[in-house]
């Protein structure tokens, strides 16, 4: 079989030799008559969850040399959460979409695709699905657990946890401080089930990485192991011609749903699955993730939804051993990019700790999937996390203190007239209006109400939140105010009604005198050029996973015109 790369290398023209003299510099005289595997590698000092990543690239690399490929480090586009203003998410489909082009301008066969830190892997899913080269996924994975004063500290959880407790006067402000050496203890991303190691985990349950990879710690001597089998297995998917479009199917869609429940995985998985989905032409609506994930349990005891860390869950028996436990849920017809079923790869994995990963007799949660809600205040649906939840507000009634804009929100928060029972709703915080959907759906709590106890209240946004963060929170309204939803219409005082069992959510204003009152429009972003404003002009909304409109589907890997 002839590789695409020798659209580039073969021959005796004078474009072939350009292309083969520049890129000789050493290499061996039948480099160019091998599969020609790139590393899409998002280290960078400034995404510090995925600094670690040209370590991984190197054992990759020699994996593919071993397996007689040609290895090419190619640094793509990377973006850390915790730095980049004003969301990471504003940029995941402008690396997306740069990814992509690179991987079909550029001499490549097959693809290894580094990523750790939240929006890394779902960019680089979104790009391999378009682009349809032989691909699979090496993640970065989790950091080790870091101790504070002889506890566990959950990187992220614990944040908006201990910060929560200063706010309260609880804790100190010297003791807060002093936890921050304490928490990031090693290389890796976040070790809760936040969005990183729900990605991961997402990516192996869709089939795209080497089973058993997920959630092995970035310190951990295997992951190094495992860089190396997926840099061989790469050129074995090329030589097979396995490509994403064989297994980024509606099945492993519907797996991946099921496994979100099982692990307690974070909320933002439903719009990367959305946009991973979309480009890879698999059918997958929002509605999917109630039907498919409702009924899974809850088996994984990890935080935010329960109490260990994700070194716990590797030490424990990992993914395999949860998935095991739930594969008469999964289709057995999606395969891996081993070319053999999921299904098959848990057969036979075993639980090392009942207590991390619960029997399934015995789960945390005997209902854990992502509830999706709809109604007047949320006609093209939210979501919202049960697991995450405080049980008695899953049902509840209260009136509506409204934020037009995070800056209102911290302005104000502090001195509105609330209650335990009061309904914070933020708006302007959705793809267009902020502009990039930010992680701001978590809102504080009130500091006098912290200080009488109370730890959770009824809140609703058009806003992502953290993977890490947890309460009885609704995210992902849509359509989002700035795209003309209903919530631009909510006032202070309307009385919000929150039913997740009956999977409602609804403003109780008649609609005619909703839809007569002028919507808020203060605080919405209106960029006048660049990435902004092409982002602003053609986001889907959150129900469509955010990508940008003319990047949905795929235009393959055709060979581009010639360069010279």
């Amino acid at each position: 079989m002839p590789f695409r790369s020798a659209q580039w290398y073969s021959g005796d023209d004078r474009n072939s030799y350009i292309h083969r003299a520049w890129m000789r510099r050493g290499a061996p005289a039948d480099a160019f008559e091998r599969p020609q595997i790139a590393i899409a590698n998002t280290a960078s000092d400034l995404t510090p969850c995925n600094a670690h990543l040209d370590e991984v690239a190197r054992s990759v690399r020699d994996g593919v040399w071993a397996a007689g490929g040609v290895p090419l480090n190619l640094p793509v586009v990377s973006l850390g959460e915790t730095n980049v203003r004003p969301t990471a998410m504003l940029w995941r489909n402008l690396a997306a979409m740069a990814a992509e082009e690179m991987f079909r301008a550029n001499p490549i066969d097959g693809l290894v695709l580094l990523g750790g830190c939240d929006k890394t892997i779902p960019s680089l899913l979104m790009a391999a699905a378009s682009v349809d080269l032989p691909a699979l996924v090496v993640p970065g994975g989790p950091m080790l657990t870091g101790h504070f004063q002889g506890i566990p500290l959950g990187c992220g959880t614990d944040v908006w946890r201990l910060s929560e407790e200063v706010r309260a006067g609880t804790l100190g402000r010297a003791d807060f401080l002093d936890s921050e050496s304490s928490m990031i203890r090693s290389r890796g991303h976040c070790n809760t089930m936040g969005t990183a190691s729900t990605m991961a985990c997402m990516a192996e349950a869709l089939g795209m990485t080497l089973p058993g990879t997920a959630g092995t710690p970035a310190p951990d001597s295997r992951l190094l192991e495992h860089a190396h089998a997926g840099g061989r297995l790469a050129v074995d998917l090329v030589l097979r011609d396995l490509r994403p479009s064989a297994i980024l199917t509606r099945a492993a869609f519907l797996n991946a749903i099921v496994t979100l429940a099982a692990i307690g995985g974070s909320t933002n998985a439903v719009v990367h699955l959305l946009a991973v989905a979309g480009r890879a032409g698999a059918e997958l609506s929002l509605d999917d993730f109630d039907r498919t994930g409702s009924g899974v349990p809850l088996l994984v005891d990890l935080q935010p939804a329960g109490r260990h860390l994700m070194d716990d869950l590797f030490r424990a028996g990992g993914l395999p051993a949860v998935l095991h436990q739930i594969a008469d849920l999964l289709d057995p017809g999606a395969v891996t990019v081993t070319g053999r079923p999921l299904t098959e790869h848990v057969a036979h994995a075993p639980t090392w700790d009942g207590g991390v990963i619960r029997p399934r007799a015995d789960p945390l949660l005997p209902d854990a999937g992502i509830a999706v809600l709809r109604g007047n205040l949320a006609p093209g649906g939210a979501v919202i996390k049960p697991a995450a939840a405080s049980p008695e507000l899953l049902r509840h009634h209260g009136r509506a203190i409204v934020f037009d804009s995070v800056e209102d929100l911290h302005a104000r928060l502090d001195t509105v007239d609330a209650d335990e029972s009061s309904v914070l709703v933020l708006r302007g915080c959705g793809p267009k209006g902020y502009p990039g959907m930010p992680e701001v759906g978590n809102l504080p709590l009130p500091a006098k109400l912290l200080a009488r106890g109370v730890r959770d209240m009824v809140r609703i946004s058009d806003a992502r939140m953290s993977g890490t963060a947890y309460g009885t929170v609704v995210l992902h309204v849509a359509p989002e105010a700035a795209a003309g939803g209903p919530l631009a219409r909510v006032r202070t005082g309307d009385p919000i009604v929150l039913d997740v069992p009956g999977r409602t959510l609804r403003v109780d204003v008649p609609d005619a005198e909703l839809a007569a009152r002028p919507p808020v429009t203060a605080g919405f972003a209106r960029p006048a050029r660049g990435w902004e404003k092409l982002y602003v002009d053609h986001v889907l909304q959150a129900d469509r996973g955010c990508d940008l409109d003319f990047l949905t589907g795929s235009s393959g890997s055709a060979v581009p015109r010639e360069s010279h």
